[in-house]
């Protein structure tokens, strides 16, 4: 085994996909931090009108995971034909989704926004969020589909750059427009979601640069828009729909413990939000590490390297532990600086106090299950287990319990908490006897003369 090549490689990756996360997580941040010295009313709407944009996120991330694992495994095979035709149809089905998410935040976002809470002030703030950046739905979809292909090609740079810029951007006008800077009308929470969107189309402006000028080994054809491969569009579905079915019920069911706590009052949602962003900041490094294994372990496959495939999953198992206590570290010593600066209740402080205390150590499992899941799992197209496992976990357990606890029996939002954020605990045995099986090791590419001749409009 070639250790100093493997982490060589792993750092190449992790660092950068780190990096974005940690930009991407600051984008969420700067609209919560920001609005949090406006008051809680608009940090608990906004909050909520992302919960559409999460929803929609998922089926974006179901619909790249299917993307990344076909993508990493031919990247592998030197196959990058294919991997445009991938390219292509990503970009065909992220629009569609986007759309449809769209329309529904134009015209309903009242609707929306009541799921989460029956406060009439919050539904206020949180549609005049909404029906701004919702514009921004279609072009996040094009960007993160054309960015994700790039990781699985090991294109991690431009990534990086585009959400950085990203990011200055969205921070500089946020404070233009939510506190009414350099003669700027002050707008609060209609200024984040402003700059939300202009961040976003940014971003696409910079991939499409990138695209035209510097990237001439996969290119994106209009040919391969039009008309879509049927048996690689088979094995796209193949992997992505079980991830996208993952994604969504598992993003429904956090919903589904946001609108448990929006109906608990104001202060639990505030709370919840800090302590949701601060731990994804905390993880960063963790997350980047499951999408690493998923490339890296997914081009080996794709090399036919089992033995390798096994050994080095081994490790990312290992570094999945150390970076989760490490992030429970960060966790806990962030809380008092966060509860200093932050303009709220002493009942919301005391909700998030003891908020972040859940996350540090839901932090340590939900990294070690992302790492397995997302990562070495789904490299080898084993999808279907991370459904079955994350739906039962959540819906037949953590949010049964909360529900019960909140509506039933009137717990106290603490207690509540505790159960709502127990599912990464109990998934951790049955996840460890799945990976022990090594019957998630699969090349799942195909021969180039399988696909001919098979396109479809």
């Amino acid at each position: 085994m070639n250790w100093k090549s493997f982490y060589k490689g792993v750092i190449a990756l992790v660092l950068p996909m780190a990096m974005q996360n940690l930009i991407n997580t600051g984008v969420s941040a700067c609209d919560v931090f920001m609005l949090g010295k406006v008051g809680e009313t608009a940090l608990s709407g906004a909050s909520l009108a992302r919960q559409v944009q999460y929803i929609m996120s998922l089926f974006l991330f179901g619909l790249t995971s299917g993307a990344t694992i076909l993508t990493a495994q031919y990247w592998g095979k030197g196959d990058t034909k294919t991997i445009e035709r991938i390219l292509a149809m990503g970009m065909r089905l992220a629009v569609t989704v986007t759309l449809v998410f769209t329309l529904a935040s134009l015209l309903i976002p009242e609707s929306l926004i009541r799921i989460f809470t029956n406060e009439t002030e919050v539904v206020r703030q949180g549609t005049k969020y909404l029906r701004i950046v919702a514009f921004s739905y279609t072009v996040t979809g094009m960007t993160q589909v054309y960015l994700y292909i790039m990781r699985s090609v090991e294109r991690i740079q431009v990534a990086t750059f585009v959400y950085l810029s990203s990011l200055i951007c969205n921070i500089i006008l946020n404070a233009i427009f939510i506190f009414g800077m350099f003669g700027c009308p002050v707008i609060g929470i209609q200024g984040a979601a402003l700059a939300t969107l202009l961040a976003r189309i940014l971003e696409l402006i910079l991939v499409i640069g990138y695209a035209k000028l510097f990237n001439r080994e996969i290119l994106f054809r209009m040919t391969y828009l039009i008309h879509i491969d049927r048996r690689l569009l088979k094995d796209f579905l193949m992997y992505a729909i079980p991830v996208i079915l993952n994604e969504v019920l598992w993003g429904a069911a956090n919903s589904a413990s946001t609108a448990i706590l929006g109906h608990m009052g104001s202060a639990a949602v505030a709370a919840n939000s800090v302590a949701q962003v601060t731990k994804e900041m905390s993880m960063v490094v963790g997350f980047g590490i499951s999408n690493a294994a998923a490339i890296y372990l997914g081009k080996i496959l794709g090399e036919k390297k089992y033995k390798h495939a096994r050994v080095y999953a081994d490790r990312f198992v290992k570094l999945s532990i150390l970076l989760g206590i490490c992030s429970a570290v960060i966790i806990l010593l962030s809380s008092r600086m966060i509860l200093s600066v932050l303009n709220m209740s002493p009942l919301t402080k005391d909700y998030l106090r003891c908020m972040m205390f859940v996350m540090a150590y839901y932090a340590v499992a939900q990294t070690f299950d992302e790492t397995l899941i997302v990562g070495i799992f789904r490299s080898g197209g084993d999808t279907r287990f991370g459904l079955i496992v994350d739906t039962v976990s959540m819906w037949g357990f953590s949010l049964l319990l909360g529900a019960t606890a909140a509506i039933i029996f009137h717990f106290s939002v603490p207690v509540v908490y505790v159960l709502l954020m127990s599912d990464e605990l109990i998934k951790i045995p049955i996840i460890w006897k799945r990976y022990r099986s090594f019957c998630w090791m699969k090349n799942i590419t195909r021969e180039r003369g399988s696909e001919e001749n098979t396109s479809m409009p």
